[in-house]
């Protein structure tokens, strides 16, 4: 959309809802989804397709993408799910980006099959699509995809967590995602790769599923308490499930005697982490992988090469207690470089 004659931001808001069948409700609702300009002439737009737009993980993703779109001269238009799983409200959001014109369209999704022929739509009338964060099911079904090497970030605080149990017979928690879900998968075969075990061992004395939520993380570690209160080691999906686990310890009397580890690196997180409430994260960077991914659509629009295969956006292992041979850094990097 032109940036002349300016106009106030409700009517380009109302305009946008308008003109474009409102990409989402949340987004023409509450303007997560209204178009945000560079400094050129707005002829290149790009898109970026969210699983929300709470979750501090795609605010930061967000504000990645619009420094770059403004350092490169680009029009960004934006769109979340009303929830994490909005299959629908993404299917939509890509179906009116390429109707409104855009060269290439970033999106984490939120259901990594089910989004895949609306991609391929958008594919064959020329829109190059890059997947941030979460990989399509087939990870070919995108262009690329800009993402944390999510196995080797559960690998990271695998072996942390083992070094950090100096040989003592380990009784293991896993606080995952949901079944099937390819992020969650990934760091949990990640972090059994990197303690040294697979799923069945019996030093797995508890696996339950918690949507990264920390109100779930809670309730599953209170349920895996009582399946072994011996429990000395817990892994989680993320930072909001690994606190859920440490008030449902700290309710026990036993969040000073076992060990937390987790992954993703956000500012909440990191801090808990300074605090002693989570031994180690992971630390991922989605405002890398958006700035990243608005270049390459730009790159694409000028000369019409386009970006291919995986781009590892990076992964650190965060702890205030390094353990030797284990290439770490400590929580002022973590909170300069955290996210939420």
């Amino acid at each position: 959309m032109s940036r002349t004659p300016r106009l106030p931001s409700a009517l380009l808001r109302a305009a946008a809802c308008t003109g474009l069948a409102a990409l989402t409700l949340t987004a023409c609702g509450s303007g997560a989804g209204t178009d945000t300009a560079g400094s050129g002439s707005g002829s290149v737009k790009v898109g970026l397709i969210t699983k929300t737009d709470t979750n501090p993980f795609f605010v930061k993703m967000k504000e990645g993408a619009e420094k770059a779109a403004k350092e490169d001269g680009v029009q960004l238009m934006t769109a979340a799910g009303k929830f994490d799983g909005d299959n629908a409200g993404q299917v939509t959001a890509i179906e009116n980006m390429v109707a409104a014109g855009v060269k290439g369209i970033l999106i984490t999704p939120s259901d990594s099959k089910a989004i895949v022929p609306a991609i391929e739509k958008a594919k064959a009338k020329g829109v190059l699509v890059i997947a941030l964060d979460t990989p399509t099911e087939p990870e070919s079904a995108v262009d690329a995809l800009f993402a944390t090497d999510n196995l080797k970030a559960g690998e990271l605080i695998g072996q942390y967590a083992k070094a950090a149990m100096k040989g003592k017979a380990a009784k293991i928690a896993t606080l995952d995602l949901a079944p099937g879900v390819s992020v969650g998968v990934q760091r949990h075969d990640g972090f059994l790769k990197g303690f040294g075990v697979k799923d069945g061992d019996p030093s797995v004395v508890c696996s339950q599923d918690t949507g990264g939520d920390q109100a779930k993380g809670q309730t599953a570690m209170e349920n895996c308490l009582q399946k072994e209160p011996g429990i000395n080691v817990v892994y989680t999906i993320n930072e909001p499930a690994a606190l859920g686990a440490y008030t449902a310890l700290k309710a026990k009397g036993r969040e000073k005697d076992v060990l937390i580890v987790s992954v993703d690196g956000g500012c909440t997180g990191t801090r808990a982490v300074k605090d002693g409430k989570i031994a180690a994260t992971s630390q991922q960077y989605p405002l890398k992988m958006a700035a990243e991914g608005v270049k390459a659509v730009v790159t694409y629009a000028k000369g019409g090469k386009k970006a291919s295969g995986y781009t590892d956006t990076g992964v650190t292992l965060v702890t205030d207690k390094a353990q030797a041979g284990l290439t770490s850094k400590d929580t002022a990097y973590g909170l300069e470089n955290c996210w939420g």
